[in-house]
């Protein structure tokens, strides 16, 4: 699999009919929604060359993250500067940030996410039960919680990752996702969600699979 597929997932995803307080900001509506689908087939192709085994699924994008970048567990400062422990993002790479970029505070989860990835120096590929943006009504620069509807309109976009990319193991980050995965049939393990102090957590938990050769 290659870039056409990585084309065709991005397309789709694009092309995803969202409810209400659910914001598909991959969609070709907005003209600033073009650079958000070339960061994310820029992410999706600089790591399927690096063959990962394991995807982590999150929760949903936030507003100072994913949503601007249009990259899982990124935020505006990670594109620019140097790249990362794993070679990814830094100016150069081909990640360009749309103009209301400008002044959006960085999404401290995203920072924290990778930052234990370069501890553990273990690089997954990074997504989202619900990859699109929900938010409370009337409030778009906000964060809601999806609901298990949201998050069942997002299943077939992981799933089909996992053929896209040679995954083995499924992780759950969070309550959210473990949930919506079991609600797909799969009973994935679960680790704690980063955010809102959980970085200890996390951290232990994917060690700990690591170490066990839950995950490799």
């Amino acid at each position: 699999m290659g870039s056409s597929s990585i084309e065709d997932f991005i397309a789709r995803l694009a092309a995803a009919e969202t409810p209400p307080e659910c914001t598909n900001f991959f969609d070709h509506s907005v003209p600033a929604n073009a650079l958000r689908r070339q960061n994310l087939a820029a992410y999706l192709g600089d790591v399927l060359a690096r063959a990962p085994k394991v995807l982590l699924v999150g929760e949903a994008p936030g507003f100072r993250g994913m949503r601007i970048t249009g990259v899982p567990f990124t935020n505006r400062t990670m594109f620019a500067g140097p790249a990362n422990h794993f070679g990814l993002f830094g100016s150069g790479a081909g990640y360009v940030l749309p103009p209301e970029a400008a002044g959006v505070a960085a999404e401290p989860t995203a920072t924290v996410m990778w930052e234990v990835l370069a501890e553990l120096d273990f690089l997954p590929l990074l997504w989202s039960a619900c990859p699109w943006h929900t938010h409370v009504p009337d409030q778009p620069l906000s964060n809601r919680t999806p609901t298990p509807a949201e998050a069942a309109l997002g299943t077939p976009f992981w799933q089909a990752l996992t053929g896209i990319f040679p995954i083995e193991t499924v992780l759950a980050v969070g309550n959210v996702a473990h949930r919506s995965l079991g609600r797909s049939g799969l009973n994935a393990p679960k680790i704690r969600h980063p955010a809102h102090g959980g970085r200890a957590r996390f951290k232990q938990g994917l060690q700990e699979l690591l170490e066990a050769g839950m995950v490799q």
